[in-house]
């Protein structure tokens, strides 16, 4: 809609979790570099956590765009507490045949695919996205079917990516075996007000578009509203360009903002103002 007016070549706040669009602030650099890493020297698991909408996602697509040849990954991404048997999810994600068979089956094929992706040269790594809804159980299924190794190395990486709830629970009791193997671990932050800017201006020039758009104040605002959580910046900045479109304006100023935050906290919506403070805007806009 809005694309060429603003001289875009596509959408610079879509939600879809693109790695060409990824920022690395100092957390998401760190948190890539660890990942490499783990996969480099063949870690038994690696854990990945942060808030809904920092971006977690966002880096597994760029790890997954950078192991093309060589590695050989099993991806989870759908996960509830009903998730059933963790080792045919596990099976179904490296296209290994599971129905019909029994748990032992389950396990003894998958060892034996492990030993001969170990002999051909190819590292093997599982990701699972939202791993806090695995509950107990799961992760100790995903331990379980993790527990082989050949002589100095683990046959299979397993990355857990996950919300703030998944630290909780991996301080379980029952989770001990799986922690002590947890060799790297990291947690993701909101940006700071001086990284949302340069996340905001990021994306706006990937995009093809100008990156001084939006206005110094107007980018305070953001980061005030979103409390610096990429998903949310997102939102609030697709909305300020429909905004700023309707209204034929050439830069996102606070008066575009101001409206975004009000509509939003109208709805009761993430990002918007605070119903005293839309009451009071409301008030003064008739007075």
């Amino acid at each position: 809609m809005y694309e060429s007016f603003y001289g875009f070549k596509e959408r610079p706040f879509a939600l879809l979790p693109d790695p060409s669009f990824l920022y690395l602030s100092k957390g998401h650099r760190t948190a890539l570099t660890l990942l490499r890493y783990s996969i480099a020297n063949r870690a038994g698991f690696t854990v990945v956590s942060g808030e809904v909408g920092s971006g977690k996602t966002t880096l597994v697509n760029r790890l997954l765009d950078e192991m093309t040849t060589g590695v050989t990954v099993g991806l989870i991404t759908f996960t509830t507490n009903s998730f059933g048997d963790m080792a045919e999810w596990i099976m179904m994600a490296y296209g290994l045949p599971y129905k019909g068979k029994s748990k032992v089956e389950l396990y003894d094929e998958f060892v034996q695919f492990l030993i001969s992706e170990y002999a051909a040269g190819r590292p093997v790594v599982l990701i699972v996205d939202e791993a806090q809804n695995l509950g107990v159980q799961g992760l100790e299924e995903v331990r379980m079917l993790s527990n082989v190794n050949a002589q100095k190395s683990y046959l299979l990486h397993t990355i857990l990516v996950g919300q703030p709830e998944l630290r909780d629970l991996l301080k379980k009791p029952e989770l001990r075996q799986l922690t002590q193997r947890v060799s790297v671990a990291y947690h993701l932050r909101s940006l700071t007000r001086e990284e949302t800017e340069a996340y905001v201006r990021h994306r706006l020039q990937v995009a093809g578009g100008d990156p001084d758009l939006f206005l110094p104040e107007a980018i305070e605002r953001v980061f005030e509203s979103s409390g610096g959580v990429p998903r949310l910046i997102n939102t609030l900045c697709d909305l300020a360009l429909v905004y700023g479109f309707s209204e034929g304006k050439p830069r996102i100023d606070t008066a575009v903002m101001d409206a975004v935050q009000e509509d939003r906290g109208m709805m009761g919506l993430p990002g918007g103002l605070a119903d005293d403070v839309v009451t009071l805007s409301a008030r003064q806009g008739t007075s």
